[in-house]
């Protein structure tokens, strides 16, 4: 039996959130129909905007919304699981959580993540960014059950912090789903170095999904989502704009990578 197939959806998000589902719902809909049986949705799908501040405006309360609404009918409407890039849940009158959530093909919720570390830094040439204004974090990993194994989740900035990753890992997970939206400065440098790193280091698959364009504000993002094997071999990439990645959760690659070289076995310090 073939091993399950997962889907990076790279994404161009803007300020208009009718529009960004009705893409979402067709990337989703060629993911359904080129057999994957899982597809994570890049951070921010439902809404980027030039002032951060926006995001506030369409914060979803904790019972959900509207974006919660969509992924789980599409959820159902395909039978494919999904991991729901990001969405606002309110966090106080001036803050929201960059919620990731985990969707199962029937449409019900079966884990929520809130992303941990955020992005506040100031890039040469006056590029800088300062989530923490906006966003509040999270203080927990996550790992659930999933049709391709057990999954950690995980987003964008997320991936400079490696002692979640082993957190994950020692918590059961088997691949990674980690939503992003990182910026084309530092996606150039080092986007993939920090996937594929985490795929080696981990011994995991990864379905990295990214946005991948110029988004309202002039904010570009690099785009390259990618699905990378326990060896670090890249499986699938899109470049720029709109696409998917495609590729197989192999368990038995995985255990097979893990067996063969039993690095997380080999740890003087946990």
């Amino acid at each position: 039996m073939s091993a399950p197939r997962a889907a990076a959806v790279q994404m161009v998000s803007t300020d208009d959130v009718e529009a960004n589902l009705r893409r979402a719902r067709a990337l989703l809909e060629d993911a359904r129909e080129a057999g994957a049986a899982l597809a994570v949705l890049p951070e921010n799908f439902p809404f980027m905007a030039g002032d951060e501040r926006a995001k506030l405006d369409h914060a979803e309360p904790e019972a959900g919304g509207p974006v919660t609404a969509f992924l789980r009918e599409e959820a159902a409407r395909l039978g494919l699981w999904l991991v729901g890039g990001t969405v606002p849940y309110a966090a106080g009158p001036d803050r929201v959580r960059a919620a990731c959530l985990l969707v199962d093909d029937r449409g019900e919720i079966r884990a929520r993540y809130d992303k941990i570390h955020l992005f506040d830094v100031q890039l040469e040439g006056g590029e800088g960014y300062r989530e923490s204004a906006t966003i509040a974090p999270g203080d927990r990993p996550v790992v659930a059950d999933t049709p391709c194994g057990p999954v950690g989740l995980a987003v964008c900035y997320d991936l400079r912090f490696p002692e979640l990753f082993r957190a994950l890992v020692d918590a059961g997970a088997e691949w990674l789903a980690v939503p992003a939206a990182f910026t084309r400065t530092t996606g150039a440098a080092h986007w993939e170095v920090l996937v594929r790193a985490r795929a080696i280091e981990e011994q995991v698959t990864v379905v990295a999904a990214d946005q991948g364009g110029v988004h309202p504000g002039g904010r570009e993002t690099y785009g390259h989502s990618m699905v990378v094997d326990p060896w670090g071999a890249v499986l699938d990439r899109v470049e720029t704009g709109e696409g998917l990645a495609l590729g197989p959760v192999d368990r038995d690659h995985i255990a097979r990578v893990r067996r063969q070289l039993p690095a997380l076995a080999h740890r003087r310090w946990s």
